[in-house]
């Protein structure tokens, strides 16, 4: 087993070379923590997907940009690609953590954010139903009836593709009133949410997962009251 000191070592080095976009770097380090025996999920959500935080961060700041960021997710998943297998391959049993259907909404194509929470759910052990960009409204619908989703989340870049928002909520309510549905992307602050009938807000990829988590909870929580 690594030491503590060790295993902060490769932790930090998987973030840096996630950020780095250094794909040889990210195998190496994987390799490592699979040979030293430090618990491969520890090192796919506090090195490989912190260091996809940060690179969201870059990318909000405007300091990295869409080459940068696809460069990243490719050493990102470099890394999952052994560390995946060794998490099963553990017998650490994750409780499967819920559904998603992901999508842009429609008449917009921005697709990078959406991009960033679906990997970001995927590493953290959810089932993701991704729509893609440019989604038509039914179709979110359609996919949450068919999946039978614990949550839907809806992206938008543009101030003009945000106002179909609340009528893909009011249609995801009517069909299925448990459905939690999240909102995301740059326009979207918590009053929006809140007047578009919505259940919660991800600010960023970083804190989407806790997000849709604390939603499970509240719908889990309602459910046993009744």
């Amino acid at each position: 087993m690594a030491s503590e000191e060790r295993t902060k070592e490769l932790l930090k080095g998987l973030q840096e070379a996630v950020v780095n976009y250094d794909e040889d770097k990210v195998t190496e380090l994987s390799q490592a923590v699979i040979a030293e025996g430090v618990d491969p999920f520890t090192a796919t959500m506090d090195g490989l997907a912190e260091g996809m935080i940060q690179v969201g961060d870059l990318y909000n700041k405007k300091e990295y940009f869409v080459p940068e960021l696809l460069l990243c997710a490719d050493a990102l998943y470099a890394g999952l690609d052994l560390l995946k297998p060794a998490i099963e391959a553990s017998g650490r049993k994750r409780e499967s953590k819920g559904s998603i259907v992901v999508g842009v909404v429609e008449g917009d194509v921005h697709d990078i954010g959406k991009n960033l929470i679906k990997m970001m759910f995927e590493v953290a052990g959810w089932t993701v139903y991704d729509l893609g960009k440019d989604v038509p409204l039914d179709r979110f619908v359609e996919e949450q009836l068919r999946t039978d989703s614990d949550i839907v989340g809806l992206s938008a870049l543009m101030t003009t593709s945000m106002i179909s928002m609340p009528e893909i909520v009011k249609k995801l309510k009517e069909k299925n009133p448990k459905v939690r549905v999240m909102l995301g992307g740059a326009p979207i602050t918590p009053e929006v949410v809140e007047k578009y009938g919505a259940d919660g807000y991800a600010r960023d990829a970083g804190t989407a997962v806790d997000e849709a988590m604390k939603l499970i909870k509240m719908l889990r929580e309602e459910e046993k009251a009744k």
